[in-house]
Parts: structure tokens; C-alpha cells; sequence
């Protein structure tokens, strides 16, 4: 998965023309540059690689998720419903903005179960957002049907899902916004960064001025340009968007990579009547930088994990008692562990978090391995992968 592992001539030439010119940062020194704007140029190509209006770089993943619900007018006492199996980013950019995170389970595509969303909607829902976790996606249609029909924003987290598509349409591109992350370990990687994209002109221009302090971008002397509205500093620098250009111009030589080595496992895995794989919704298409699959229970996992080490297979995880990913283990979320005081609306939300029932997400995140695909193997390694795999789940049963 992550694009590092494959660094090359590319990187080192966009990097090399930073250097060269000596402006680091996205915005202003024009005379300076030599014609040279990386974080324009990486705009641009993601416009072409998601089929949008509109790219918006920031400086990471999670910024980019706080960008894009501020973009729309997502801020204090504004509920958004969110999965209970995600990374901890989520939670902590819609808190940001004084907003509310509403934890709602997922199913077996693991990310948010449709009929748990719906039971959610309050008349302080605003946004619905989506994390397209592990590569592969929530089942769209039925979100999007949720939306429309209670006025929501849906809001595309595709951090981990570069590349994978449903009916034709690229993951983050589908909602009225979509949030990507390029930090050091995604498919494709700028070190630090992130982006927000959309069709919305509005929200892109919201996003563009929040981003840089409330800046206007209009002329060329940053010095005398306008400030529209409050922002923050949630700029890419150049070094970080010149790595990313040469990075997503490679990204389909990355997902042919990553669909070879996941189909080799996927198949060997086949093999093993007790195993079953995470639901993918019809018409779509993981981008495979992760292989998820199901055993029985709880209890075979966790020894399947320990048969992987003995195995010597490594990066794989079974998320149940992950401190960083699954909502069992946030007790720092749950007991409002903030360093400033939060709303009394949010305390209160958060407060259900102790004894809310998430049953449903347990039996799927319980049985859940998450395997990740790298670009470095060779298919050799590959199958001696697929091998120790398969021994040790069968060892397991």
C-alpha cells in the first residue's frame, strides 16, 4: 500500500525543482519560482484523477475532513454521524469545529450500516460522513438516498481507499465533498498532506480561503489580498506537494501492484470454508490496499493473529482491541479527556459512548483480519504469504 515504498526517479526530480527555485511554501514569491508550482500542478492532476471540479490541498487527512464539513458550514452543535470503526482522526476534526460526533454501527462492508445511520438523524444532523475503510466502501446508494431525503451533507472520507471506485465513479468524488489523505503510509504519499475535493464551487472556494488564514488568492501580492472570512493554517508546503505529483501520476502502477498481490491471497484464502470476505457493494471496486476477511469469532481470530506471528506474517490486525481505530478502545473519547473546555452538547454525546450498544459492530470488527498489501513484495513472497496464511488459520479453526 503505502506509495514510500516505491520511491524513485520521479520523486527526486519534482523535489530537486523545489530546491532548485528555494520556495517551500504553496503561495506567493512568484518571481522566485521559475514557472515552477507544485501544489497547483498536484490540484490539477487530482482534479483529473478524481473527475472533478475541484481539488483543494491541505495538510493532511484530518484537516482535510475539518476543511470540508467547515467548507459546507459544519461547526458548533451540528451533529455528524460517523462509524464506530475508523481512525480517531474523524472524531477529533469534527470536534474541532465545536460539532458533534454521533458514533452509528457499521456492517459487514465495515463502514456505516445505512439502517443505523437513518435511526440516528436528529433534527441537529447535519452531515453524514462515510469512511471508505480499508480500501473499500459503505454502500453508497442507500447513504446517498439518506441525504437527499433528510437534507444532509454526505461527506466522503477516502483516506485509506485511493483509487477504488462504485459505478464508475472514483471513491471521494461520489458525496458532495470527498477528503484524502496522503501521509507516509497511504497508497499514495506527500509525507505530511492531504485534499479536499468537490463539485461544489462554493464549498471549494470556502475551503480554498479557510485553508490560508481566510486569504483571498485574488492578484498576485499575498500582502494586499483580502480576507472574506476567519481561517486557519492548514497549507501543504512544496517539498510535500512535489512528492505527492510524482506519487498520484504513478497511482495506476500502484493499484495494478496492489490487485495482483491481494488477488493471489484472496484466492489461497478461497480455499477455507470458514472464512468469508467483507461485503464489497454491487458495482463497486476496492482500490485492494487491504485484504479483509472473516473467521467465526472473536475467539479464532485473536488465535489466528497469534499463529500470523508464529508465522512470521506480519502486518495484519485484528482491530477489535485497537487503541487507534475501533471505538472499544477510545476510553480518552469516551471520558472527554480535552485539554480545553467542550461544549455541554458534546460532553453529552460523548457520554453515551460508555454504555451505547454496539453489538452489531463487535461481531463484525470481532472476527475482522485486516491485512495490508504492499508494493515491495515479490509474487514469490507473495505466495510464501498466502501459504503461511492459510497454515495458520487452519491451525486456528
Amino acid at each position: 500500500m503505502p506509495g514510500f515504498e516505491l520511491f524513485g526517479n520521479q520523486e527526486r526530480k519534482e523535489l530537486q525543482d523545489v530546491l532548485d527555485n528555494g520556495v517551500l511554501m504553496r503561495y506567493g514569491f512568484d518571481g522566485m519560482r521559475n514557472g515552477h508550482w507544485k501544489a497547483k500542478e498536484l490540484e490539477t492532476e487530482l482534479q483529473k484523477t478524481f473527475k472533478v471540479n475541484h481539488a483543494q490541498l491541505v495538510s493532511s487527512g484530518t484537516a482535510a475532513v475539518s476543511v470540508a464539513l467547515a467548507s459546507a458550514g459544519v461547526g458548533a452543535g451540528d451533529e455528524v454521524i460517523m462509524p464506530t470503526f475508523t481512525f480517531v482522526a474523524s472524531f477529533e476534526a469534527i470536534m474541532m469545529l465545536g460539532a458533534i460526533p454521533v458514533l452509528v454501527d457499521i456492517d459487514d462492508t465495515l463502514t456505516l450500516d445505512p439502517k443505523a445511520v437513518e435511526k440516528a438523524i436528529t433534527q441537529k444532523t447535519k452531515a453524514v460522513m462515510v469512511v471508505q475503510m480499508c480500501g473499500s466502501m459503505g454502500n453508497m446508494d442507500a447513504l446517498q438516498e439518506i441525504c437527499d431525503k433528510h437534507d444532509l451533507l454526505l461527506v466522503e472520507d477516502a483516506c485509506q481507499a485511493i483509487g477504488g471506485t462504485y459505478k464508475g465513479k472514483p471513491l471521494g468524488s461520489i458525496g458532495d465533498l470527498g477528503c484524502f489523505s496522503f501521509d507516509f503510509v497511504k497508497t499514495v504519499t506527500c509525507g505530511e498532506g492531504g485534499a479536499v475535493i468537490t463539485n461544489n464551487r462554493e464549498y471549494y472556494i470556502n475551503s480554498d480561503h479557510y485553508s490560508d488564514h481566510g486569504h483571498d488568492h485574488v492578484g498576485n501580492d499575498r500582502g494586499a489580498e483580502s480576507h472574506p472570512l476567519l481561517g486557519y493554517n492548514f497549507r501543504i508546503s512544496e517539498l510535500h506537494a512535489a512528492v505527492g505529483l510524482a506519487q498520484i501520476k504513478r497511482l495506476p502502477e500502484f493499484l495494478a501492484m496492489q490487485k495482483k498481490h491481494y488477488t493471489i491471497l484472496r484466492e489461497e484464502l478461497s480455499k477455507i470454508p470458514e472464512v468469508t470476505f467483507r461485503t464489497v457493494p454491487e458495482g463497486g471496486e476496492e482500490s485492494y490496499a487491504f485484504l479483509n476477511f472473516f473467521l467465526p469469532d472473536l475467539e479464532t481470530a485473536r488465535k489466528t493473529m497469534e499463529a500470523f506471528k508464529q508465522e512470521g506474517v506480519d502486518v495484519c490486525w485484528n482491530y477489535y482491541d485497537n487503541n487507534w481505530h475501533y471505538v472499544k478502545e477510545w476510553h480518552h473519547l469516551k471520558d472527554a479527556k480535552s485539554l480545553y473546555p467542550l461544549s455541554s452538547d458534546i460532553k453529552a454525546e460523548l457520554t453515551k459512548l460508555k454504555t451505547k450498544d454496539f453489538s452489531q459492530s463487535d461481531h463484525f470488527i470481532g472476527r475482522n483480519i485486516s491485512c495490508l498489501i504492499k508494493l515491495s513484495w515479490t509474487e514469490e513472497e507473495v505466495k510464501e504469504r498466502a501459504n503461511k496464511m492459510v497454515k495458520a488459520i487452519r491451525n486456528s479453526l
